[in-house]
């Protein structure tokens, strides 16, 4: 026999329940229907449904969640990665983004320490799929007399032979030639075969792949690179094959190709160019490149469009700053590439201005008071550029640029070349000089193709150096530092302000922007150092000025008169052990910040820089792991750091 006590009280609670359970017992025990109307609305004492929304969630709309990612990864169907040793397709790419255990090229085990939420699969759109198409012994490169000759030294599978097949279809790229099939359709198989790997990877609210290519223009040895990504899928992307740039090394033609493939098919594009660095000048230049005309604004405004974004940092280098550039930056020198271009083409003062984003976004002011549009309004992201199918950003965990470069203890993982190999030793650039970085930060509503594009598309998109630590900023003109702490932040944020990427105009009373800033560390990183604010801005005369600001510092440091904190977080890194404490630095900073110089005449930028306190570099858990000896022409540690996409101010009267 069961036996249920029932204590009866007063309210909703009370007897009338008490009246139903014995209503239902059944074998001598009580039995709770919870399927029954015990509960019905309009039993319950003054509920009356549906007076009023209490859930907040259902109307908002802002982003609120930050996803990561990589817009640019290479897997074997880009010639300078299949043809080197790398056998990992997008299949594999995708798994192993998406957090799985995939043995590397040259079989060694390898996962991310927490999956990626989105990636785009950038193969090189000139000699694409033409690896995996020799692995197959596919009859479109078995066509020609010099497929062959490739299919036979592949076969042999040697490093010495990957080389040589390397430098003969290099060569044979170089001289504008495609003498390795007849077929002038050889790359829409293997395009196909990528665009079908994305839409069986593509998982909205899980994971998102968003399909794209990169298309290489090397003009002499001088980077040109973009990657294009498309916000469709399969309908759109299958409409045609990626424009390759030996036809044409002008980027104005693939903005004409990127305009057509819209207008044709209701679809939408953008491009990404990456390191100006390795451009020698080319990549924010004052002239077009082909009729050597100076900028004008049919240019500027298209450019505007069509590249909205710059990856500014990856692993052939960072290109936020330079040290000639910006000689009040104490953190401007980080993983420098400034020696030279792909070939043997020395690097020279004058072209550094025309290499990096704050330069270029300093003259890009310039250009918009002179001929009235900007052409370098671009937000700001991060990327591999990895060619080993493998997105991998941390310093402990980095595969290298190529198979060939995975982790081990040869020393070709520090001594390569990939850098100004054509010229004298004085301008080499070699692997160890390479970090593993970096990544792209959304602030989206959905982990969508949709959500994820639009979000890039307004530039609401932040960099980082490797690691996932997430900021956040809003620029105004009546927020104050009580808005720091309120528990609506983002929504209040957006309702009176704009956030990275966007657009400010004067206020009526001449007030100055005011910048609401939250930074925390990833969660299983590093502790932050420090939050900049980098202004930067163009007087009425064209010319163009820069300041940095520390708005937050960790450990009790002071912010001088002057806007800078002068002394340093320390560094705890153990390099013999490599490893490192987070005893210094704080998990979480945030910042109010005025403008103190504002002149609502002048128009100006703000970007947000965060940083991490010291961590090892790769270089140093390699000796460590391999027990080889570190490189002492590198850092043994590493700051990383997060750059936010501008929020530009524009006067009223422009």
């Amino acid at each position: 026999m069961c036996v249920l006590g029932l204590h009866s009280r007063q309210g909703i609670y009370g007897t009338r329940l008490a009246a139903l359970l014995l209503m239902t017992t059944v074998g001598g025990c009580l039995h709770l229907l919870w399927g029954s109307c015990a509960y019905c609305q309009d039993d319950v004492p003054g509920f009356i449904p549906g007076d009023r929304e209490y859930s907040p969630y259902p109307q908002q709309d802002f982003p609120n969640q930050v996803f990561f990612g990589d817009t640019h990864l290479h897997t074997s169907y880009s010639a300078d990665a299949g043809m080197i040793g790398n056998v990992l397709g997008p299949e594999e790419a995708f798994r192993f983004a998406k957090g799985q255990v995939v043995t590397s090229s040259m079989g060694v085990k390898a996962q991310l320490e927490r999956p990626l939420d989105w990636l785009v699969i950038a193969d090189h759109a000139e000699g694409l799929g033409v690896a995996p198409m020799i692995a197959r012994s596919d009859p479109a490169v078995l066509n020609t007399e010099f497929g062959r000759k490739l299919h036979s030294l592949a076969k042999v599978g040697t490093a010495e032979a990957a080389g040589e097949l390397w430098n003969m279809w290099a060569g044979s790229r170089m001289q504008g030639t495609n003498p390795y099939s007849n077929d002038p359709e050889f790359p829409k198989k293997p395009w196909e075969e990528i665009i079908d790997a994305a839409e069986a990877a593509n998982q909205p609210g899980q994971f998102t792949t968003l399909i794209g290519f990169e298309w290489s223009s090397t003009p002499n040895g001088n980077n040109m690179h973009r990657v294009v990504i498309y916000r469709e899928g399969k309908e759109v992307a299958n409409s045609r094959i990626p424009l390759s740039s030996d036809g044409d090394p002008n980027p104005e033609a693939l903005w004409d190709w990127m305009e057509d493939l819209m207008d044709k098919t209701g679809g939408h594009v953008f491009a990404i160019p990456h390191n100006g660095n390795l451009s020698n000048g080319l990549m924010f230049a004052d002239a077009r490149y082909a009729r050597k005309e100076a900028i004008d604004g049919e240019y500027a405004a298209r450019r505007q469009k069509l590249e909205p974004l710059y990856e500014v940092t990856q692993m052939k280098g960072d290109g936020e700053a330079h040290p000639m550039l910006s000689p009040e930056d104490a953190f401007a020198d980080f993983e420098t590439f400034d020696k030279a271009n792909f070939g043997d083409g020395a690097k020279t003062p004058e072209m550094l201005p025309k290499e990096y984003a704050r330069e270029a976004l300093k003259r890009g002011l310039a250009y918009e008071q002179k001929i009235g549009t900007n052409p370098f309004k671009f937000g700001m992201l991060g990327s591999t550029d990895a060619h080993t199918s493998l997105s991998t950003t941390q310093e402990n965990n980095f595969f290298g640029k190529v198979a060939q470069l995975e982790p081990s203890a040869s020393p070709v993982r520090f001594k390569e070349v990939i850098a100004g190999r054509l010229g004298d030793e004085s301008i080499h650039i070699y692997t160890r000089q390479t970090s593993a970085s970096g990544l792209a930060a959304v602030w989206a509503r959905t982990n969508t193709r949709e959500s994820i594009f639009d979000a890039l598309a307004r530039k609401e998109v932040f960099a980082t150096t490797g690691t996932r630590l997430k900021v956040r900023v809003f620029a105004g003109f009546d927020f104050g530092p009580e808005d720091l702490d309120r528990s609506n932040f983002a929504q209040y944020g957006y309702d009176n302000g704009v956030p990275m990427g966007g657009d400010l105009k004067s206020a009526s009373d001449g007030k100055a922007p005011t910048l609401l800033i939250r930074a925390i560390r990833d969660v299983d990183g590093a502790n932050l150092d420090r939050v900049q604010v980098i202004k930067g801005w163009v007087d009425m005369s064209g010319k163009t000025h820069e300041r940095i600001f520390d708005v937050a510092v960790s450990d009790d440091r002071k912010i001088g008169k002057d806007g800078r904190c002068r002394e340093l977080v320390g560094n705890t890194v153990d390099i013999e052990e490599a490893n490192y404490s987070n005893s210094i630095g704080a998990p979480f900073l945030q910042a109010f910040w005025s403008d103190p110089e504002f002149d609502p005449s002048q128009r100006s930028f703000y970007y947000v820089r965060a940083l991490e306190i010291p961590t090892p570099r790769w270089t140093t858990y390699d000796a460590k792991v391999f027990g080889v000896e570190r490189p002492k022409d590198v850092p043994a540690s590493i700051q990383e750091r997060a750059y936010t996409s501008p929020i530009w101010y524009t006067p009223n009267d422009s």
